[in-house]
C-alpha cells in the first residue's frame, strides 16, 4: 500500500501529468482538496473508488484515512492543487506517514504561476529585463511569514514577483511595492487560471486596486508584478542567435 501525493495542476482536468492521471486511475481511494481541486479531475478515478473531500477535515482526520487505507491494503491518490512543492501541506502529511511507516510517492504538477503566465501569453524571464522569479505570499491568519521574507525585501531585487494567497491584501501589497517598482510597473492578476471562469485583470501598481475594486476578486488569484509583463523592447536570447557558438550548434538532425 502506498499514498501517492499528486499535483493536480491549476484547474483544467487535462493539465495533469500522465503519471498523475494513471496513478489516480488505479487507486481505490482518492483524497482531494475540494476547495481548490477541480472536481472534473475526479473523472480519472476508477469506478467504485472511495472519494473523500478533505477541505473540511483536520490533519488528524486525513491521517486516519491514510491509516484506514493502509489497513485495507489500498493505495491512495492524494490530490493537491498546483504543484506539491509550494503551499501544499505536503510536509506535515509526509512527516506523519514516515512516523507511521506508511510508504508514499510524490508526483509534481503544473504550478499556478506557470498557468497564469500561459494565460497571459508571457515569459516571466526576459533577457536583460528580468531573470528571476520570486514565488512568495503575504502573512495570513494561517501562517506568518519569516522575518526576512518581506515583500519589500524581495522588491529591492527588481525581480518578477508571483504573489500567491494575497488578493485579500492587495492594498498592502501595492503599498509595499510602490517605492521599489514605481507606479507604472505592470501588474496582472489572474483569477482561477485554466478554469472555465478564468479572469485576468491587468494594470499598473497605480491602477490595479481600482481595477479590481470594479470587479472584486476574493480568492484563488495570483498577483504577478514586474517589467516582463509589458516589455516588448528586449534583445533576443543567445540561445537561437546564429552567431552564438554552443556545443549543440552545427549538429546534423536525425
Amino acid at each position: 500500500m502506498t499514498v501517492h501525493f499528486i499535483g493536480a495542476g491549476p484547474g483544467a482536468p487535462d493539465l495533469i501529468t500522465l503519471r498523475g492521471r494513471d496513478l489516480i486511475a488505479r487507486c481505490p481511494v482518492c483524497l482531494y482538496a475540494g476547495s481548490l481541486v477541480n472536481p472534473a479531475i475526479l473523472g480519472h478515478c476508477p469506478p467504485g473508488a472511495r472519494i473523500v473531500d478533505t477541505a473540511p477535515m483536520s490533519l488528524d482526520e486525513i491521517v486516519a484515512e491514510f491509516e484506514r487505507a493502509h489497513s485495507a491494503g489500498q493505495d491512495v491518490a492524494r490530490l493537491h492543487s498546483g504543484d506539491l512543492s509550494v503551499w501544499s501541506a505536503l510536509g506535515e502529511q509526509v512527516r506523519r506517514l514516515e512516523a507511521l511507516g506508511i510508504p508514499y510517492t510524490v508526483t509534481p504538477g503544473v504550478p499556478a504561476f506557470a498557468a497564469a503566465a500561459a494565460a497571459l501569453g508571457r515569459e516571466l524571464t526576459l533577457p536583460e529585463v528580468g531573470q528571476s522569479v520570486v514565488l512568495t505570499r503575504t502573512s495570513g491568519r494561517a501562517s506568518a511569514m519569516p522575518p526576512g521574507e518581506r515583500l519589500d525585501a524581495f522588491a529591492r531585487t527588481g525581480a518578477t514577483l508571483a504573489i500567491h494567497l494575497s488578493i485579500h491584501a492587495l492594498d498592502r501589497v501595492v503599498a509595499e511595492l510602490l517605492p521599489h517598482y514605481g507606479p507604472d510597473c505592470p501588474v496582472a492578476i489572474v483569477y482561477r487560471a485554466s478554469w472555465p471562469d478564468e479572469r485576468i485583470v491587468a494594470g499598473t501598481l497605480a491602477t490595479i486596486v481600482a481595477a479590481v475594486a470594479a470587479a472584486p476578486i476574493e480568492r484563488t488569484a495570483l498577483i504577478l508584478v514586474g517589467s516582463v509583463l509589458a516589455t516588448d523592447d528586449f534583445r533576443d536570447s543567445a540561445l537561437y542567435d546564429a552567431g552564438y557558438q554552443r556545443r549543440f550548434r552545427g549538429r546534423t538532425e536525425r
